[in-house]
């Protein structure tokens, strides 16, 4: 049951009605999510408080989580334990638990599973306690509270992510049983500085449709005087309250601490709030004097109280604070009569405030606080205790300088968070257990494990975690570690996953070094897993270096070994690695036919990387193959499984993002991946940026060449990401070409040759085809022109450097990455180099140009428009001016289409020059969206970009894109020129100032 308050509820009245219309709605079968935001103490538990209350006069079943603070601890899902197990008490609900033992282990009723990591566990777990709660909420309306989120483990985080994003705010389906269900989230806004890990997923679920949030502001001056005069009895003199509400700024918990240390013998507060150099100090100074005005017994309980953390249960904080009953009970009930302590249902204390709780603790003397942490230490190792306490006792023994016990308690804290499906967490305790190993005598440590074994599972916690160099970082630590008395199977697994991590952030050559050093520590017979897996990890590190036939050789080998011993992930990881051996490769029916093979395979074993590397190369050789729709198909399901295990920062999971990306820019799907571009942008770190960096396409095919160059250039340092450089070559090569700055183009071109050479895996990229056409396109232009003013040396030039990219093109498209000719992306790419080529060197090619249009058209509708507007030229120098007009036509479709404002303009003036400008004006008006009449009518007002998003409620960026568009259909040079031509149509109508 929610807790109850003994003055009135003000000053939150519209705040309460959006959360009391959320439960109504959510009664009514329609799921919704608030996350409540607002600074400390301004009355965030207040206002759900009073919402839950509401909720359970109505019938709703109310459950409460907390999260918490306890420094470097991580207690992982910590909220939601705390709510199934109250859940799992309720006799009602026996059945549903019953069907979902996946959610036993997070309330300790599961049996013992070991410290092996379950790859699909986390799968299971997140997908149960979804289902549970789903099953829950067809029982009974049912609300969810969740508070202090800023202090969420990550692995909580990961979990919110899951059940708001996929899971019980999904609507049922059909015919199926409502999810009658509230989830109300609380956090503190101003904890959140610009690194919290709580606010990129803010960011992600706020553009959830069922996921609100409800900022809670500083009160009225008036609210604060009314809450202040609610909590007396008497009357408290006007100027006293003035001060107070001046004081408190808004806040409430604030403005009843000031009251509540108004001095004993003054209980009207005439003499006004605590002055003098204890009133400057701040909150914390204002909360001691209250708490000085309790006895010294009530004191000593609180002190006690606020080593445990924001809550503690009765038996544990009365063995620890060692009072006879009968006094410690007095001295609680002064504590929760002075409302600094609230007593739960289930034997509980917690503090009123954490501000309180933090105010207390930090008064303590140094000696005093490490007693009190010795005191739980001993307690919560007492026989007994749960899992999961060994996370706190940990924090406590580091607190009190146990360093033998924090080392123990922190490997079991490990061992819990890896059952539990926690990573971060399992990290953490490993690190710290890392740290204290060195310093603990070899008699006090723990047996059955040594620093490498250890160091090796903190890397591989690391990998899970999505933290690739700190799993290098780690794994080489590891390394140093391995002496002449460390086995070779372990030294092999070393070498072998150093290997793998390195190749996860490009590395090759080290990694083909230490996976040829893993392959030579261990025989081939006789046959085991570690000699498989070190076979697999050489395999991929070979074929990035070109040894393609060392590859082959190892990699069937080790495939023979892994079906006799039947291991079928294995398997599956080296029938994927042959797939790309073999002359029917992804880009084939066959091969893609082996890999659907392997992905099975993979699932039948549980193991998701796997499953994620098929999925990838699924959608990629359908990409490759020009089976455009098919390959977003497989990405998609791929993605879906990366959310749902809560492994999106895993590597597989960030190509799939990048090529999925890169797939909706190629099939003009434009707005979805810019908008998938915006809902990452806060959600991925900065070192992965390249997966949604081909949005920058977008925004430079749109006009917006400044946001697009500064975005490229954003991707590019000495030691950044290889797939990064590549995008923001491409961005900075188009945007010089679309400029016409050829030496620019040539400049940039010659750099990225150098850069993206070097970090490959192979001498020549695919993209190198891409990159050379691109620097065509300014380099004809610039011939072209010498041709025009006749001058000689500079045409000689430019067709010079036409005949070196031209071959580079094709040398390229002949043999690519993977030793092939490339697919129909590739030869596309080419026809349009030869094209350029032919323009540079000729003039124009009606033929060349029409083999470009041909190759573009499997799928890709900008290129294939660029390249329709360049036939056009052409037909007209051949005199085909009908031809030519229908070109113009159908490129300019796709044009206003996509809103590519650049390409229409070139469009537009090529018509004019060719004296086929087509249709009266209004029939060349493509029909604008609702939001898109919104917009222009906001231009015609003369607003900024950021104006039109402040009153439209949409972002500037968003302001932007829909301006684009609205000049692509209109036809307009400039937003003048489409206020011109809107007001002329009709379109808006001029606004009359009121009469007056």
């Amino acid at each position: 049951m929610p807790q109850t308050f003994d003055t009135p509820f003000i000053g939150r009245t519209g705040e309460l009605a959006r959360l009391t219309g959320i439960l109504d709605r959510a009664t009514a079968g329609e799921p919704r999510a608030v996350l409540v935001g607002g600074d400390a103490g301004v009355g965030k538990t207040r206002t759900l408080t009073e919402a839950a209350t509401r909720a359970a006069a109505t019938g709703m079943t109310v459950l409460t989580g907390h999260c918490v603070d306890l420094g470097d601890v991580g207690l992982p899902y910590l909220p939601f334990t705390e709510i199934l197990g109250t859940a799992a008490a309720d006799t009602r609900f026996a059945a549903a638990f019953a069907d979902r033992p996946a959610v036993n282990r997070l309330i300790g009723t599961a049996p013992g599973t070991g410290t092996t990591p379950d790859p699909d566990g986390r799968l299971q777990l997140f997908e149960g306690v979804a289902g549970l709660l789903a099953d829950l909420a067809a029982t009974v309306p049912l609300l969810l509270v969740i508070e202090d989120l800023h202090w969420a483990d990550r692995s909580s985080r990961d979990l919110l992510r899951f059940l708001l994003s996929r899971g019980v705010l999904q609507r049922p389906a059909p015919g199926g049983p409502p999810h009658r269900l509230a989830v109300f989230g609380s956090y503190r806004a101003d904890d959140l500085h610009r690194r919290h890990p709580l606010r990129p997923l803010l960011a992600e679920l706020v553009r959830l449709p069922a996921v609100d949030r409800l900022e809670l502001r500083p009160m009225a001056d008036a609210d604060v005087a009314r809450l202040v005069r609610a909590q007396r009895t008497g009357p408290v003199p006007d100027s006293t309250v003035r001060r107070i509400v001046d004081r408190a700024e808004g806040n409430a918990f604030y403005a009843e601490e000031l009251l509540a240390a108004l001095p004993a013998d003054d209980p009207s507060g005439a003499a006004g709030p605590p002055t003098g150099p204890e009133a400057l100090g701040g909150l914390a100074d204002v909360l001691l004097i209250r708490i000085e005005q309790l006895s010294e017994t009530a004191q000593q309980v609180l002190r006690t109280a606020a080593v445990a953390g924001r809550r503690v249960g009765h038996d544990l904080l009365r063995d620890a604070v060692r009072l006879p009953e009968e006094e410690l009970e007095s001295a609680l009930r002064e504590a929760v009569g002075r409302q600094l302590l609230l007593p739960g249902d289930d034997a509980t204390y917690s503090f009123r405030h954490a501000l309180t709780r933090e105010a207390v603790y930090a008064d303590l003397l140094p000696g005093e606080r490490v007693r009190l942490h010795r005191v739980f230490a001993r307690l919560l190792a007492a026989e007994g205790r749960p899992a999961a306490g060994a996370a706190e006792r940990a924090h406590h023994s580091r607190e009190s300088h146990d360093l033998a016990d924090a080392l123990a308690a922190s490997l079991e804290a490990a061992d819990h968070a890896q059952r539990v499906g926690a990573p971060a967490e399992e990290l953490r305790h490993l690190e710290t257990a890392l740290e204290l190993w060195s310093v603990v005598d070899s008699p006090a440590r723990p047996g059955g494990t040594d620093t490498v074994t250890l160091t090796l599972r903190a890397s591989a916690a690391a990998a899970r975690a999505g933290e690739p160099h700190r799993a290098v970082q780690l794994t080489r630590s590891a390394l140093a570690r391995v002496g002449s008395d460390t086995g070779s199977e372990l030294a092999a697994r070393v070498r072998y996953t150093l290997a793998g991590n390195l190749m996860r952030i490009d590395n090759l050559e080290a990694a083909f070094t230490y996976s040829s050093e893993a392959l030579a520590l261990i025989p081939a017979e006789p046959p085991s897993s570690t000699w498989i897996w070190a076979a697999a990890t050489h395999v991929m590190a070979a074929r990035y270096v070109g040894r393609d036939a060392d590859a082959e050789r190892v990699a069937r080998q080790a495939l023979e070994v892994a079906e006799r011993l039947r291991l079928p992930d294995a398997q599956a990881d080296l029938m994927i690695s042959l797939v790309g051996l073999e002359a029917h490769n992804r880009r084939t029916p066959q091969g893609r036919s082996r890999l659907v093979r392997a992905r099975e395979l993979a699932v039948a074993a549980g193991n998701l990387p796997v499953q994620l590397r098929a999925l990838y190369n699924l959608g990629l050789g359908c990409y490759e193959s020009g089976d455009l729709d098919a390959g977003l198909t497989w990405l998609a399901d791929g993605l879906d499984l990366a959310r749902r295990a809560a492994l999106l920062t895993s590597p597989y999971a960030l190509e799939l993002r990048y090529v999925q990306s890169v797939l909706l820019y190629t099939l003009g799907r434009w707005d979805e991946c810019t908008r998938a571009a915006e809902a990452d942008a806060e959600l991925l770190p900065a070192a992965v940026a390249f997966t949604t960096a081909p949005a920058l396409y977008v925004t430079l095919a749109r006009g917006e060449f400044e946001a697009a160059e500064a975005g490229a250039r954003a991707l590019l340092s000495p030691d950044g990401d290889w797939m990064a450089a590549l995008v923001a070559n491409i961005v900075l090569i188009d945007a010089a070409a679309l400029r016409g700055a050829a030496d620019d183009c040539v400049r940039t071109m010659r750099a990225a040759v150098e850069r993206l050479t070097d970090g490959a895996g192979s001498e020549r990229p695919d993209a190198f085809v891409r990159l050379a056409a691109l620097t065509l396109s300014a380099v004809a232009d610039a011939a072209e022109e010498a041709r025009l003013t006749g001058d000689a040396q500079a045409l000689d030039r430019w067709t010079g450097i036409a005949a070196d990219l031209v071959e580079l093109a094709r040398t390229t498209a002949a043999r690519g990455e993977d030793g092939t000719g490339q697919g129909p992306e590739g030869q596309a790419w080419l026809a349009r180099a030869e094209a350029e080529e032919a323009r540079a060197t000729t003039g124009p090619s009606v033929a060349a140009w029409e083999r470009a249009v041909t190759a573009f058209g499997y799928g890709e509708p900008y290129e294939l428009a660029r390249c329709r507007r360049r036939l056009a030229e052409a037909l007209l120098t051949a005199d085909r001016r009908e031809e030519a007009a229908e070109q113009v036509r159908a490129a300019r479709a796709t044009a206003v289409r996509l809103g590519a404002v650049p390409l229409g303009e070139a469009l537009a003036e090529l018509a004019r020059r060719g004296g086929f400008a087509g249709a009266p004006e209004r029939e060349r008006i493509a029909a604008l969206t609702a939001r898109e009449s919104d917009v222009l009518r906001l231009l015609g007002r003369g607003r900024t970009n950021r104006q039109i998003g402040e009153e439209l409620f949409i972002s500037g960026k968003t302001a932007s894109v829909h301006v684009s568009n609205i000049l692509a259909k209109l036809g307009a040079a400039s937003r003048t020129d489409a206020v011109g031509i809107a007001y002329r149509e009709g379109l808006i109508e001029p606004e009359t100032s009121p009469s007056g």
